[in-house]
């Protein structure tokens, strides 16, 4: 679990709880349209330099990112892929059936990641049960869940034998979630965050603005690395050439504890996706 922030590149990874390397950065492809659009994101993003896919059922670009890994050449043992279980198919069979049929789409043997979407009351325990049948399997390298509160958290830890190896939340400088990151440290569990950019909702704040001046660098490029410095690993996602290798060029700066401080003091608990924090 220990990332050194200096000396980070694009190749950089993190040890997860199993011993797996996770890439500190990826490319997400939320929202990103199934077909050329996907591919394209996904062959360009790896001929930049990326090597860590995230994406999920329910975004119906599976075998897109699929498609685009093989015409990349790129060797399987070398990228890491994360997909996820879409909550209409939580329950222990229909969870096994839900990684097959993942598999099957993006044409792999394995996958390096396979994530609980979001914690569904009723079927979260018996979805887990399966993800460590997957696990012991080999479908899966690791194993994790999306969008889950310490309280779900602590739930499965008392219940469970695995330990997920990590937990995807939206974080980013406006949803700052201390708590939660503090917690999943102390467990062994790596945090994701997914939407880091804000969604650029917040790219024309006046402290992302004059920061990103002083390190000469953009909104985006300040906000990835802040989460690289919070020890996060990050999945920016974009469609544009531009963005994603602009999204990619976080390596080459620091950001001060003072700025990095200056930064975490924004968090106004900004969710522009799912609150998980009342389901039950």
């Amino acid at each position: 679990m220990e990332t050194q922030v200096a000396n980070l590149t694009i190749n950089s990874t993190v040890r997860l709880n199993n011993q797996v390397q996770m890439p500190i950065l990826g490319l997400g492809v939320y929202q990103t349209p199934p077909g050329r659009v996907t591919q394209n994101a996904v062959k360009y993003a790896l001929t930049v330099g990326y090597r860590h896919i995230d994406t999920a059922r329910i975004y119906g670009n599976e075998a897109d990112v699929g498609e685009a890994i093989r015409e990349s050449g790129v060797p399987r043992k070398d990228l890491f892929v994360t997909t996820k279980l879409w909550n209409s198919d939580q329950g222990y069979d229909s969870t096994l059936r839900a990684c097959e049929a993942s598999l099957k789409r993006i044409g792999l043997d394995y996958l390096d990641l396979y994530l609980i979407h979001f914690p569904v009351s009723e079927t979260r325990g018996e979805s887990w049960k399966a993800m460590e049948t997957l696990l012991e399997k080999g479908k899966c390298r690791s194993i994790g869940v999306s969008n889950f509160t310490i309280g779900h958290l602590e739930e499965l830890l008392g219940e469970y034998e695995v330990t997920p190896a990590v937990n995807q939340v939206e974080f980013h400088p406006f949803l700052y979630q201390k708590e939660l990151l503090e917690y999943c440290q102390t467990k062994g569990i790596q945090v994701e965050a997914y939407s880091p950019l804000a969604r650029g909702e917040r790219f024309k704040h006046p402290r992302i603005i004059s920061l990103a001046t002083k390190y000469s660098k953009t909104p985006a490029q300040l906000m990835i690395r802040w989460g690289i410095q919070q020890r996060l690993v990050v999945i920016p996602k974009s469609t544009r050439e531009e963005r994603i290798r602009e999204n990619s060029q976080v390596f080459d700066f620091d950001i001060s504890d003072d700025d990095m401080r200056s930064l975490d003091s924004l968090n106004e608990g900004l969710r522009l996706n799912w609150d998980p924090t009342n389901v039950p």
